[in-house]
């Protein structure tokens, strides 16, 4: 018997308010077609005033819980991956236990920007494995607009806002129900790329929030480069080759960048998740935002294989490998069996 991590229920929020390529066209010397051709995005999401990271990461999770049909009182941890916390402290991860009435087990924050998701996964993941719970909330949640520099068109046209989230529950399985769950995670990062990715400010440095700086052309060479070593990575790992997947989930920063990752593993379009043009780059909420999409859509169902990637400031980047939902009784091994069963996610 061994314990794996079993990915029952999706959940994601959006804020109301949708910005345009348009509208920005409006305020600063840009056009739809512009920013289209070089990312593939059209409009993004922006918080209200006053509408915190916090309250979207609940959002996110409350329909996680629900559709995983997992009450809060079962919940032993919540990760949230953020770059854009509700305070310096504490974590945005504690509001978000209090706000769902949790009042048992732990909860905190993870920073790997862009890559955050893919890290907080890893560390619920690993916290099931070693029996230090059983039910995980894992959430990744920004108001990254609160970041922007708004006079920088080659930057503030890039991102949105937005929440998602996953439940994770840990299983003691055998045989052909080990291939369900979290299979693996792999995690990179490199200090020494720095300043390509990141916000000018901090606690630290200068005691006020900043805004991000990048530059461009040098983050998509790294982004197609290191993404494509730790997709492989995953997939070596796992005794696995790209006709496998059924899905690649990857982070939703540039539509080129993404199809360079669908070219490099031979899959079609039609088997990539692409939600950038409506939620444009919504940093560590951006896997499971689109994760969620696809699945109250009705195209990423229980038993499908689904490769997570995502890269990020730091440089931070990493993949996971899973087969999402629950194995059944006659149908252990036989992933697309699941797509005739009732299951949380489909």
């Amino acid at each position: 018997m061994m314990k794996r991590s079993l990915l029952i229920g999706t959940g994601s929020y959006l804020p109301a308010r949708v910005v345009t390529n348009d509208e920005l066209a409006q305020r600063m010397e840009t056009s739809d077609d512009w920013i289209r051709q070089r990312t593939g995005i059209g409009q993004r999401h922006i918080a209200a005033d006053g509408e915190m990271t916090s309250a979207l990461a609940t959002n996110a999770a409350r329909g996680a819980l629900e559709r995983a049909g997992v009450p809060v009182s079962e919940l032993d941890l919540i990760v949230v991956a953020t770059t854009t916390p509700d305070d310096t402290f504490p974590s945005t991860a504690t509001k978000v236990q209090h706000a769902l009435g949790m009042t048992r087990g732990f909860a905190f924050d993870i920073q790997a920007v862009c890559a955050g998701f893919v890290y907080a996964l890893a560390t619920a993941d690993n916290f099931l494995k070693a029996g230090q719970g059983r039910t995980a909330l894992v959430i990744g949640a920004e108001t990254f607009s609160r970041l922007l520099d708004w006079e920088d068109r080659s930057t503030c046209v890039l991102f949105g806002d937005g929440a998602g989230a996953v439940v994770l529950r840990s299983e003691d399985v055998e045989g052909a129900s080990t291939a369900w769950g979290v299979l693996s995670t792999h995690l990179h990062s490199d200090g020494s790329a720095r300043d390509i990715l990141y916000v000018d400010g901090g606690p630290s440095s200068s005691g006020t929030v900043g805004h991000v700086r990048m530059e461009g052309k040098e983050v998509f060479r790294h982004a197609v480069s290191k993404l494509s070593n730790v997709i492989d990575e995953a997939l070596t790992a796992n005794g696995m080759t790209s006709d496998q997947v059924d899905w690649l989930i990857p982070h939703q920063a540039n539509r080129r960048i993404i199809e360079a990752m669908a070219k490099r593993m031979g899959l079609p379009m039609t088997r990539v998740v692409c939600s950038i043009e409506k939620h444009a780059n919504t940093s560590a909420a951006s896997i499971p935002l689109a994760l969620d999409q696809a699945a109250r859509d009705g195209r990423v169902k229980s038993g499908d294989l689904v490769l997570m990637e995502a890269i990020g400031g730091g440089l931070a980047w990493g993949a996971g490998l899973v087969r999402i939902g629950l194995p059944t009784a006659g149908n252990q091994g036989q992933a697309k069996a699941m797509r005739e069963e009732p299951a949380p996610i489909a």
